[in-house]
């Protein structure tokens, strides 16, 4: 089972709630925290907070992937414009 470790900011955008509120939710779950080398304290996500990371993380790439799909279509959109005798002209061959 993977470990995902979030700060308290983080786990907040991720409950959608403030990184207080997150660090009580933590706190009321008893996960495990433990403060980094870099100063922050990061919390381990249980199972259940995992599936919500995932499935977010699920969620980007799919919006991603229309994202990528609406760009191919307006690239075929815009090489549909140009026929191959106008290409030509374009670049000055007669």
């Amino acid at each position: 089972m993977p470990q995902i470790w979030m700060t308290y900011d983080e786990l907040g955008a991720l409950c959608g709630c403030s990184a207080m509120e997150a660090r009580d939710r933590a706190i009321h779950l008893s996960l495990d925290r433990r403060k980094s080398r870099d100063g922050m304290t990061r919390v381990k996500l249980d199972p259940a907070l995992m599936v919500e990371f995932f499935a977010s993380v699920r969620e980007t790439d799919f919006d991603l992937d229309l994202a990528i799909e609406a760009l191919q279509n307006t690239h075929r959109q815009m090489a549909g414009l140009l026929a191959p005798s106008e290409s030509r002209n374009r670049r000055g061959v007669a």
